[in-house]
């Protein structure tokens, strides 16, 4: 325990040690514009619609319709969005990052599709609630598209000879610690815990029936 602790610290440190990214928030550069349109608009943009339709959850009763599938399935594509998210946040974009990107977003396409087939069955999925899904799955392929404009060197790396490109390794330029903190705090109060909270709920009903 001891060793993964120091381990863990040694991590910590060289990620501290290293240069922090620049955003100005006054700048005009193209490429600074579009970062700090990838971190504090779409990213931050995502839980609104998540919130969203955890209320439309709540409302169509989902602990005694569709129940405790759906809400695993929900919790599966957060899980999905998640992994791409968190390479955007700490490693070096390149063709293995951007290859995992796009893949994620294809499964998290189709388990979307299955989600609300799952849904249908059991549960009414307002119009309402049919908008706000438009929203999630938009949103990931707006900031993948845009990440893969801000390194298009690392889109044309993918028919290149560089063995780095296949490798995961973390960003040159550090992410500001504050910001980081800001969007794990974020994503636990607006996605841990109202969809947790979802998944427990769904559980303690399907005990009750049976």
């Amino acid at each position: 325990m001891q060793s993964f602790s120091e381990s863990l610290s040694r991590t910590v440190a060289r990620w501290r040690s290293r240069p922090t990214l620049s955003v100005p928030a006054d700048s005009e550069d193209l490429e600074v514009i579009t970062r700090r349109f990838l971190l504090y608009g779409v990213l931050p943009l995502w839980f609104v619609p998540a919130v969203a339709d955890h209320v439309m959850h709540r409302r169509t009763d989902i602990e005694h319709t569709s129940g405790t599938r759906e809400s695993a399935i929900h919790a599966l594509m957060m899980a999905e969005a998640g992994v791409p998210v968190m390479l955007g946040l700490f490693a070096r974009i390149n063709p293995l990052v951007l290859s995992t990107m796009y893949g994620a977003a294809a499964i998290h396409a189709a388990t979307a599709l299955w989600d609300v087939h799952v849904a249908t069955e059991d549960r009414e999925v307002r119009p309402v609630e049919q908008h706000i899904h438009s929203f999630l799955e938009v949103l990931p392929l707006t900031a993948i598209a845009f990440l893969s404009c801000l390194h298009w060197d690392q889109v044309r790396a993918f028919a290149g000879t560089d063995p780095d490109r296949w490798k995961l390794q973390p960003k040159r330029e550090r992410l500001p610690g504050g910001y980081v903190a800001g969007i794990a705090a974020a994503v636990g109060c607006f996605i841990v815990l109202p969809y947790g909270e979802e998944l427990l709920r769904c559980v303690r009903a399907q005990r009750r029936r049976a």
